[in-house]
């Protein structure tokens, strides 16, 4: 169960009565709040308790037996039919939502800063005073996670770790063909099929993904290339996993950077540099430290071997050309941020470190671990072994 503390600070401190969100659990704001998995958009009210309110009567016995909430009720018991005689359909709703409010007494609310302008605009024509939460305070809450989260996020770690196995098992089991590219049972090993191999290794753990980063050679130069088409000896492979637990919905994510095949030398430099610059991030993540310095300590690392990075020159396209890490949780990527702009560090934030070299005259080296910080440090959730050649 979250603790909703700060929640309250936040209504106190902001003289609001009530927090509302109109979105579908995909949302992860109203996933966490809401307790609620439900694929069509339905509303959330806090106000020391959570209420929730459905337009039909679909999710409604689920609801009542599966989420947190206090209340869980529909428009239906609010007249909506009469309303919709009385006012058309779309201030029907308005005027259910208002009656809703109005039951708990609410007449002011904090809405995220991405909430429908319809839902705004119809609750501001009702009288109901609509204040965009600019901060992100459920998102801010949602940084710091409970032991229960953390044990989320250690679960879907070792699926993680499991198919970071599969993919360089494949690596491992290829042979180099009269062209170069990498052969695995007499076909050319493609990106496409290594990420098969994760996926339904991650299907098998109880996890899925949308996509993953299977990316060589000059694929591998910017960060968030996806990668296709057949994979090379000698050059590096970046294999970025993220998935998402099925059953609780928390991500996991993990970097390795593989080659098969002897890598040339600068591949093998940038390789120890950015096992240099984990090292480092990792030394300075404790409470207290802020995600910033978090950050320049990597770009400590790669500018005294004389790269660039994004804080020595703001328009780098080579090097180290991103932040050093985020949060994860029921994002993949959410707070806090280990950037120039991340804020302190406190025990239960989940974070990656993820420090990285990229060119494509060389390709890229990517190593990520996922952490969490204690009150004495971090613990990494992390158990996969590192090595580039396979």
């Amino acid at each position: 169960m979250p603790d909703f503390a700060r929640l309250d600070a936040f209504l106190d401190e902001t003289d609001i009565e009530g927090y509302l969100i109109d979105a579908d659990s995909t949302d992860s704001d109203q996933y966490y709040l809401s307790g609620f998995d439900a694929p069509d958009p339905f509303v959330t009210l806090y106000d020391g308790e959570t209420h929730l309110l459905f337009p039909r009567s679909l999710e409604f016995g689920r609801a009542k037996r599966e989420s947190r909430a206090e209340t869980v009720e529909r428009y239906v018991d609010f007249d909506h039919a009469e309303l919709v005689e009385e006012h058309g359909p779309e201030a029907a709703v308005s005027n259910v939502l208002a009656r809703f409010l109005d039951s708990y007494g609410v007449d002011s609310v904090a809405v995220p800063a991405r909430f429908p302008l319809r839902t705004a605009d119809g609750l501001r024509a009702q009288g109901v005073d609509v204040t965009p939460d600019t901060d992100g305070a459920v998102t801010e809450i949602r940084a710091t996670k409970t032991d229960e989260e953390i044990e989320h996020v250690r679960a879907a770690q070792k699926a993680n770790e499991a198919a970071m196995r599969a993919a360089e098992d494949l690596l491992a089991d290829a042979v180099v063909g009269e062209n170069g590219d990498l052969e695995h049972d007499g076909a050319v090993l493609t990106s496409e099929r290594v990420k098969e191999e994760i996926e339904v290794t991650l299907l098998r753990n109880g996890c899925s993904l949308d996509e993953t980063i299977v990316a060589c050679g000059a694929d591998a130069a910017d960060p968030h290339d996806r990668g296709s088409g057949p994979l090379n000896a000698g050059e590096p492979i970046i294999v970025d996993i993220f998935p998402r637990d099925k059953t609780t919905k928390y991500h996991a994510d993990m970097t390795r950077t593989f080659c098969k095949g002897e890598p040339g030398e600068t591949v093998r430099e940038w390789y120890d540099l950015t096992e240099r610059a984990k090292t480092a991030a990792f030394d300075a993540l404790e409470p207290g430290a802020t995600g910033e310095d978090v950050h320049d300590v990597v770009c400590d690392v790669y500018e005294a071997a004389g790269l660039p990075t994004l804080r020595s020159d703001d328009r780098a396209e080579t090097g180290f050309i991103h932040s050093t890490g985020h949060g994860v949780g029921l994002d993949v990527h959410e707070l806090p941020q280990l950037s120039p702009s991340g804020g302190e560090l406190e025990p239960g934030h989940v974070v990656t470190i993820e420090p990285g070299l990229y060119d494509p005259d060389v390709g890229g080296i990517r190593i990520e671990d996922i952490a969490v910080v204690t009150e004495d440090g971090y613990e990494n959730l992390t158990e996969y072994e590192q090595r580039l050649v396979v």
